[in-house]
């Protein structure tokens, strides 16, 4: 397999073309490109990576289904207030139309969308709850089966209810430790979400239990946290509950027990951003100084659609805060590990978008106010290299000049068009105008490129 005309260092908006001869996905050779200057060039970069989507709940509002036994109707749980625990109880009922063919269909038109958007390894959360009992892990399971040859889907069976408190939590808790013995070489990552629990206390032991169960099973572990923009000063008792998940993991001797592949991911944390500077700084040198594999996952568009609500003074209805962790901020100024998933696709938590992580570093540039070169290149690494050490899959290629003996199997390869073609005035030919080329990364971040301009070298 030749790579023809590729851009050889896509961090310096190199002009130098190259054709690169793969065998078995190894670099054979590199030469000069005999394509014409005029020819469009492609990109070579690491491919994508989803650190965190949730795959049951994807398109349940765009699935357009018709309504049969088979694909159930889910038309009438469309959002009317957009709040978070509408879409908690909207979704909680659309888990109770569940059916095997309904998951399969929506989860591999989630994967097979990803997959053209230059997606190669997702961590996928299926919700096993007295709902849905097992059925949304083990339809997950026939996924990655039917597309491993495309992509490494890691499932992380995932407690969005309460496992300590409400009439539901025992039960909950009960499903979710059946599945970790019946299918145990299945899973991958454990998940909860601490907040959704009635009292501190319940919060504490579902963290508490998480990290028990994640060491014991040897998964990732992975916590819904702090989804709120309360400030820890104003109420003692909404200290975040991130310095409790790093208080916990020591005492449980994570640093010295767990593999050392073993990751601790902890998404959304919104209420982080309402900590002042020295509170930051004091979380990170803690978690620095624990020396445990943490890393945060941004999900800022989905926190942005669901955070700053309009309060209860009616006065200031329009005072709506966005907030979402600064990701960027926290890997130049702290020093965290970080990166950005996508969260939701078509469903009440995020009923827009198409879930394309290339496009959400795009988003990404506005939303954090990042835009230098810099900026691009960190953003591109936040869905790609970053995203994959997150989940403990390991880096990619290291973004820059490609080198013989590297493999490059799984990489994403992007193209570039000639021209555009637009009709003429009546009895004139079409109008063809030569397209702007992408020749570095903050091209790509800037303005990415199509689906159909992404291809993975195979």
């Amino acid at each position: 397999m030749i790579l023809e005309n590729v851009v050889s260092d896509v961090t310096h908006h190199s002009a130098a073309r190259w054709d690169v001869e793969l065998q078995d996905g190894h670099v054979q050779s590199i030469r000069p490109s005999e394509a014409s200057p005029d020819t469009p060039p492609q990109i070579l970069l690491p491919p994508l990576c989803h650190p965190h989507i949730h795959l049951d709940k994807a398109y349940i509002l765009t699935c357009n289904n018709t309504g049969s036994p088979q694909y159930p109707d889910y038309s009438d749980l469309c959002p009317t207030s957009g709040s978070f625990h509408e879409a908690l109880a909207n979704t909680s009922r659309a888990k109770e139309r569940y059916t095997p063919e309904d998951l399969y269909l929506r989860g591999s038109q989630l994967l097979a969308t990803s997959y053209t958007q230059g997606v190669t390894s997702i961590r996928a959360f299926v919700e096993l709850d007295h709902v849905t009992g097992t059925l949304p892990l083990t339809v997950a399971i026939r996924l990655k089966q039917d597309f491993a040859h495309l992509l490494e889907l890691q499932i992380c069976a995932f407690a969005q209810d309460p496992i300590f408190s409400t009439t539901h939590g025992e039960a909950n808790r009960a499903i979710i430790d059946h599945a970790l013995a019946e299918f145990a070489g299945s899973i991958g990552a454990l998940g909860t979400t601490p907040y959704v629990e009635t009292s501190r206390e319940a919060s504490l032991s579902n963290i508490q239990w998480a990290i028990a169960r994640a060491l014991t099973h040897n998964l990732h572990l992975d916590f819904h946290l702090d989804y709120t923009l309360e400030s820890p000063s104003s109420q003692p008792t909404q200290r975040p509950l991130t310095y409790s998940v790093v208080e916990l993991l020591q005492e449980h001797k994570w640093a010295q027990i767990a593999d050392r592949s073993q990751t601790i991911v902890l998404g959304h944390c919104t209420q982080l951003s309402m900590l002042e500077n020295d509170e930051l700084t004091t979380l990170s040198e803690v978690i620095t100084a624990s020396k445990l594999p943490i890393y945060f996952v941004g999900l800022p568009t989905s926190d942005i659609f669901m955070m700053g609500r309009p309060g209860l003074d009616s006065r200031a209805s329009h005072n709506r805060p966005r907030g979402t962790m600064h990701v960027p901020s926290m890997i130049r100024e702290l020093g965290l590990s970080g990166c950005l998933g996508v969260n939701n696709v078509g469903n009440a938590f995020t009923p827009f978008g198409t879930g394309d992580p290339l496009q959400l570093a795009s988003w990404a540039v506005g939303i954090y106010q990042v835009g230098t070169v810099k900026d691009a290149e960190l953003l591109y690494d936040c869905v790609s290299n970053r995203a994959r050490r997150a989940i403990g899959l390991g880096e990619g290629l290291p973004i820059g000049q490609i080198q013989e003996g590297q493999k490059l199997r799984g990489m994403l390869l992007l193209g570039n068009r000639g021209y555009v073609k637009l009709p003429g005035a009546p009895d004139e030919s079409s109008i063809a105008i030569a397209s702007r080329q992408r020749l570095s990364l903050k091209d790509v971040v800037w303005d990415p490129p199509e689906s159909n301009l992404r291809s993975i070298v195979r």
